[in-house]
């Protein structure tokens, strides 16, 4: 008698308290609950997220088969769906460049889909198919590992508010296009690039990631972005690029960011280039001074992190910069390179010299 009463509170619960709970469940089990009762039957097809991994199906020896096993559990998922899909994700590493995905996509895009995210693993490239620029109401679009080619009359996403682009094969001037394309953007992440060069102009854009190899980037427009981080990877190519170049844009990071609360930035030396960049004979230390906006101050920039610093002239010079034109920071870390150990102490006094903007500004140099 005990488990009838249990399965009719079951059964009776309000459809409110169901949602919730069909939501907080992995969608394997939330299929599950169908077996529950006449009541249950189906209610998960309603849901609106519908988020797929490699955990949906059973796991075994054999690749064809989960890869055939997920294949048909994503598409019986899709084919049993009742009204709208806000979000779909699918993040596995079995299913690289299967053409049931574009028909999975073709079905979202007459959905009005608003979050899309696509993370696969290693093997052939995805090639994006054209449907997806037809979903005209995406706020959200997560891409990796995918090829991104946009057709030729493409406009851009009017509703897009997040993109983020991670190892996606894509031109330059197409990464603009999209970019400008989108004119709510507010959140932007481009991971894994080669010899990047980029012009961004996002009025609304509020955060930035970039993380690659970075030859230029100038932002054009972005009078909103209040957080950056940057990821750099310095090779030989771009390190000579650097040098050579009277026209780099890297200045215009800070020009053009009045209203800049955070900034992370990191730059990894490959082979050779270290010895390139890092030379003590520093030429040109009044680079900022000279090349800056006048009166250029960074009124809401309250949190610095700097990690791998070796203490030449031109990093020391760069946070003497940072220092006396920050009036509200509040916090600089300094992480010196492993490698440097007795130039440890002379970059802590000079540190301490430095003139700060901000009465409040803390230096906090981490020696370990």
């Amino acid at each position: 008698m005990g488990d009838v009463e249990t399965l009719d509170l079951i059964s009776d619960l309000p459809q409110s308290i169901v949602e919730i709970i069909l939501t907080l469940l992995p969608i394997r089990d939330a299929v599950r609950t169908s077996i529950l009762s006449t009541k249950w039957r189906y209610r998960w097809a309603t849901l609106t997220h519908l988020v797929f991994d490699d955990t949906c199906v059973a796991m075994c020896n054999d690749k064809g088969l989960i890869e055939n096993n997920l294949i048909k559990f994503i598409t019986r998922a899709l084919f049993l769906h009742q009204g709208p899909i806000h979000k779909f994700q699918l993040s596995t590493s079995y299913l690289q460049c299967c053409p049931d995905i574009d028909q999975w996509i073709l079905f979202l895009s007459r959905s009005d889909i608003k979050e899309l995210v696509l993370e696969l693993g290693e093997g052939e490239w995805f090639r994006v198919p054209s449907c997806l620029f037809n979903c005209k109401k995406l706020t959200r679009l997560e891409l990796t590992r995918c090829e991104f080619d946009p057709p030729p009359g493409f406009k851009g996403f009017p509703c897009l508010k997040s993109l983020s682009l991670c190892q996606v094969l894509i031109a330059a001037e197409a990464i603009e296009s999209l970019i400008s394309g989108c004119p709510l953007l507010e959140i932007l992440s481009l991971s894994y690039f080669d010899s990047l060069v980029l012009n961004i102009r996002a009025p609304n854009l509020k955060y930035l990631c970039l993380e690659g190899e970075i030859k230029d980037i100038c932002l054009e427009s972005t009078p909103l972005l209040v957080a950056m981080s940057v990821a750099m990877y310095l090779t030989d190519d771009i390190a000579e690029h650097l040098e050579q170049s009277s026209s780099c844009n890297f200045i215009k990071f800070l020009g053009g960011v009045p209203r800049l609360e955070s900034l992370i930035g990191h730059i990894y030396f490959t082979k050779g280039s270290s010895n390139t960049l890092v030379a003590m004979e520093a030429p040109d230390l009044d680079f900022w001074i000279k090349e800056c906006p006048k009166g250029c101050t960074f009124e809401k920039l309250k949190i610095v992190k700097m990690t791998d610093m070796s203490g030449v002239p031109h990093e020391m010079e760069f946070i003497k910069f940072l220092l006396a034109n920050s009036p509200v920071l509040e916090m600089m870390t300094i992480a010196p390179c492993v490698y440097v150990i007795d130039g440890r102490l002379s970059m802590l006094i000079e540190l301490l010299r430095f003139r700060r903007a901000s009465a409040q500004a803390e230096i906090l140099f981490i020696r370990d």
